[in-house]
């Protein structure tokens, strides 16, 4: 029985699946944004978001865990070291998924899987153009 078990299976082994949940992550952590279908965009912000928990400790044992869950050194640099800051005074839900409909090929529901804080970034520069205009 599969009572409690929470996981995607996303029809691939164990191993392919790890894999594929690394890349993606180091894929959005390196370029902020990444376009998959949703099932996988859901399983790749549980694995984000816990990267994020761990880079906001800071320790040399969470970079390491992280390391080992990311298998790349510079995504897990730019996680730490320019992420982690920008996630210091928030407590979850680093991530957000926007849906863009359906893939012609197949029919899969896209979305975009992106960080958070980018777009409240652009509306502290607005306010501040206001202010000044004032």
């Amino acid at each position: 029985m599969r009572h409690k078990k929470y996981t995607f299976k996303i029809g691939k082994s164990g191993s392919h699946r790890k894999a594929m949940l690394a890349n993606q992550a180091c894929s959005l952590i390196l370029s902020d944004q990444i376009k998959t279908t949703v099932v996988k965009a859901k399983e790749t912000k549980r694995v984000a978001e816990k990267m994020v928990t761990l880079a906001k400790k800071g320790t040399l044992h969470h970079r390491r865990r992280a390391i080992g869950r990311l298998r790349d050194k510079e995504a897990v640099r730019v996680l730490f070291d320019e992420l982690a800051p920008k996630f210091k005074d928030r407590n979850g839900g680093y991530t957000r998924i926007i849906r863009l409909g359906q893939r012609k090929g197949d029919g899969a529901e896209m979305c975009l899987l992106q960080w958070v804080e980018e777009e409240k970034a652009a509306v502290n520069e607005e306010e501040n153009t206001t202010e000044k205009e004032a």
